[in-house]
């Protein structure tokens, strides 16, 4: 099967998922109505998803994509609680500060997976990205780290290691 063919299928049946997920599916024109929909975001933007073949099998991918959805819901509620407890102390202890950090990431998909999580998680916002370099530019509202390694392992690394089996 031809990797835009299997890149369609994988976006239909994801899509499908998430409208039948988004959507109480008590009548049937409703499934139809998904069922149409993910047939033509899969048309038009499925051969985006999948664009090369990958060293681990789809099913290993799909799994570790669970585990990292999983990670970053949790790396998301931590952070929530972090930047709350900087809101509610009285001295307001923010040191907020722009680091860079490295990524080993090579496909433009996980890089963009990579950044909207920084980005989504409360206390760090994605500034700019460097392809060539493999650098991404954070805005940081508590700066720990300046060092680049110390700021990679904290911001990108939890992240980046389940990036990896997903999309390389």
């Amino acid at each position: 099967m031809q990797i835009k063919t299997r890149s369609r299928i994988t976006v239909f049946i994801l899509s499908f998922l998430v409208w039948i997920a988004l959507t109480s599916v008590r009548d049937p024109q409703e499934l139809v109505a998904g069922f149409v929909v993910s047939v033509l975001v899969a048309l038009i933007a499925g051969h985006f998803f999948i664009t090369t073949e990958k060293s681990k099998h789809f099913l290993h991918r799909m799994a570790a994509a669970i585990l990292y959805f999983f990670k970053f819901l949790w790396e998301m509620v931590k952070a929530n609680f972090h930047v709350a407890y900087l809101v509610i102390h009285p001295n307001v202890p923010i040191r907020p500060g722009i680091v860079k950090i490295k990524t080993r990431l090579t496909k433009e998909t996980a890089i963009t997976v990579l950044t909207n999580s920084i980005t989504l998680t409360p206390g760090t916002l994605t500034v700019d990205i460097n392809p060539e370099k493999k650098e991404i530019y954070v805005h940081w509202i508590d700066v720990k780290f300046k060092d680049v390694k110390m700021a990679t392992k904290t911001i990108g690394g939890k992240f980046e290691s389940r990036l990896m089996e997903v999309f390389e």
